[in-house]
């Protein structure tokens, strides 16, 4: 008997794998990767834990949830219930060719508004196509027996019955399994944060939302620039070095040519105006004298460049231009 875990990397999510493993069936860990989200938790869970780990890439299949949720947002830009709904759905694709006879998850009743409340368990399932097959370890005594519990592929008394936002029971559980590797329960997913929800929506607004341009989203100070193309700005080396990995295609680069200071990007077919204004944004982060011209130096990653002179805009200019 195997099962495919979800594992976020979250304490949750290696319970549920756990107590499964407990009842003596192989475990399969799976993850997703997306814009949003990583697997570099659920790498480090699952090798604690000694269980294999697949990565499924959900990028794409995040962007179309995000364009239209079926059962809507979060607080923020977080469509929780069709994202998981989607995962679920994708671990459940992969049942048949893994050798796997269900799928669990790390929910528990109640923990988290509207996802994880019962309605929102439920129309998980639905979404899903796997009604039956999803258990919940954690809250299953709270639910309604599923056909692993039914078929005596698992003992239900064996399970929990958990509720609610307390974490006690599952951290006194990660003591006696002597689980000490795990993501905090806030962390994880960029669309629950509310500064880069207020850049997605920005970006949805003005450009064309694909798999780089919201990656670029995540990487320093985020701008809108007069006649509409966006600008990127690096807050350190680590940034800097990030924005020239996106290869974002189109997009041009810009940094001072006689002062250290960090790396814009721009992209979204930027005028004359949005260019130089881009100019005098790099150029107010850089290391050179207030009020005094900068030279900056405009390129595309292979084609031509040019260097203009601007004086770095004032700090109240620079705040009216950010997202």
């Amino acid at each position: 008997m195997r099962a495919l875990a979800l594992i976020s990397g979250g304490l949750d999510s290696i319970l549920a794998a756990r107590l499964i493993m407990d009842q003596g069936i192989e475990v399969l860990g799976v993850s997703f990767e997306s814009p949003f989200f990583g697997s570099d938790g659920a790498r480090t869970a699952t090798a604690e834990i000694g269980i294999d780990l697949i990565v499924i890439d959900t990028g794409e299949d995040i962007l179309e949830v995000i364009a239209a949720p079926k059962h809507g947002f979060g607080k923020h830009m977080n469509p929780c219930i069709d994202c998981h709904a989607l995962m679920i759905r994708r671990a459940g694709e992969r049942m048949e060719s893994l050798d796997a006879s269900f799928v669990i998850t790390g929910e528990v009743v109640g923990q988290r508004p509207k996802s994880q409340m019962r309605f929102g368990l439920e129309a998980v399932e639905r979404d899903s196509g796997l009604s039956g097959l999803l258990l919940r370890p954690l809250s299953a005594k709270l639910l309604t027996p599923t056909v692993p519990e039914k078929e005596g592929w698992v003992d239900r008394d064996r399970l929990l019955g958990l509720h609610g936002r307390t974490r006690k029971p599952q951290l006194e559980l990660a003591r006696q399994y002597g689980i000490t590797e795990y993501l905090s329960p806030a962390g994880g997913c960029l669309l629950t944060d509310e500064n880069f929800s207020r850049a997605l929506k920005d970006l949805r607004a003005h450009d064309q939302v694909t798999v780089q341009t919201v990656r670029l989203l995540s990487v320093g100070r985020q701008f809108r620039l007069p006649d509409g193309a966006k600008l990127a700005v690096g807050r350190n080396h680590a940034e800097n070095e990030a924005l020239f990995g996106l290869k974002l295609e189109g997009a041009l680069y810009v940094k001072a040519v006689d002062h250290k200071g960090p790396v814009g990007v721009i992209h979204g077919d930027p005028t004359d105006e949005d260019k130089r204004t881009a100019a005098g944004v790099v150029a107010r982060y850089a290391d050179a004298p207030a009020g005094e011209a900068v030279r900056v130096r405009v390129w595309e990653e292979e084609g031509e460049s040019r260097e203009v002179e601007v004086v770095p805009l004032a700090p109240d200019e620079v705040r009216g231009l950010k997202v």
